[in-house]
């Protein structure tokens, strides 16, 4: 039962990563290989700030950090590239990840770098007969608070409406009066904040490394395809499942561990070729 609540805890971590990739490709059709470089970033902006405010600080102003930076990516990346091809996207944001790398690697040397979690969830409590980390329950908690504020936001707002219509027809959204390039802004910016989240999350699961963004990256987009593109209810579902997977890999077959998610979007894109919760035309 531990194993299956530790894959939990890894699926949760997975879409609190991956929904900003969904938020991101919903309005700018963009595929952002440099989702993975703005966590790494995230990361490691927390740690330096945590060293000087607390960990709840450094959440914000990481968070803050990569909100701004999201604003900057949209404004001088997306939205000029928006009329190129694809492939020309995938190259500039895959170029700026190792452009993100090289300049952590600069600042804060390539050795390996340990966080510690805050004092408040540094205990850990009985569950099913073992000592479990609260920590990791609070991986959790943040991953079902951040799917259900999107919920309401996209639901049960006038801008939540605005995104859900632009998502499907930008032009006719503009026709409408809606600024559409201000929208994805915004959109891009709450992307890029949740990178900055999900690097914060990650500092005391796993090891700071510059290159902690391009592994992560692989299993983040496998997550966005199994769930479908554009679906926050796929990629929550996706990201469950591949967390169980990945996890139960790692203890029963950690030879082909990493290979389990591949499979498993192989699997799903078989039975499903728009994904768990895509919709076909």
């Amino acid at each position: 039962m531990i194993q299956i609540i530790n894959g939990l805890v890894y699926g949760s971590f997975l879409y609190v990563l991956a929904v900003g990739l969904v938020l991101i490709f919903g309005l700018r059709r963009v595929t952002n290989f440099a989702h993975g470089g703005l966590f790494m970033v995230g990361a490691y902006v927390s740690y330096a700030a945590a060293a000087y405010l607390g960990f709840w600080m450094g959440m914000f102003v990481s968070v803050a950090v990569l909100a701004l930076f999201g604003v900057l990516l949209d404004r001088f990346a997306f939205r000029p590239l928006s009329k190129e091809e694809p492939t020309v996207t995938l190259l500039v944001t895959f170029g700026l990840l190792f452009v993100l790398e090289d300049v952590v690697r600069t600042i804060w040397g390539k050795d390996y770098i340990s966080v510690a979690a805050p004092d408040a969830l540094a205990g850990s409590v009985m569950l099913f007969g073992s000592q479990f980390p609260v920590y990791r329950l609070f991986v959790i908690g943040v991953a079902v608070v951040v799917a259900l504020g999107l919920a309401l936001w996209l639901k049960a707002t006038k801008v939540g409406l605005y995104v859900r219509a632009s998502s499907v027809d930008p032009v006719t959204t503009g026709i409408q009066g809606v600024d559409t390039d201000r929208l994805s802004a915004f959109v891009v910016a709450i992307g890029t904040g949740l990178a900055g989240l999900s690097g914060t999350v990650a500092g005391p699961l796993l090891a700071l490394s510059p290159s902690m963004g391009g592994y992560i990256i692989i299993d983040c987009f496998i997550v966005v395809v199994t769930g479908g593109l554009t679906s926050f209810t796929g990629a929550f579902i996706a990201a469950l499942v591949i967390g169980q997977f990945h996890n139960l890999g790692l203890v029963y077959v950690p030879q082909v561990a990493s290979v389990i998610p591949l499979l498993i979007m192989v699997l799903a894109l078989g039975f499903r070729p728009h994904g768990l919760a895509g919709g076909g035309k």
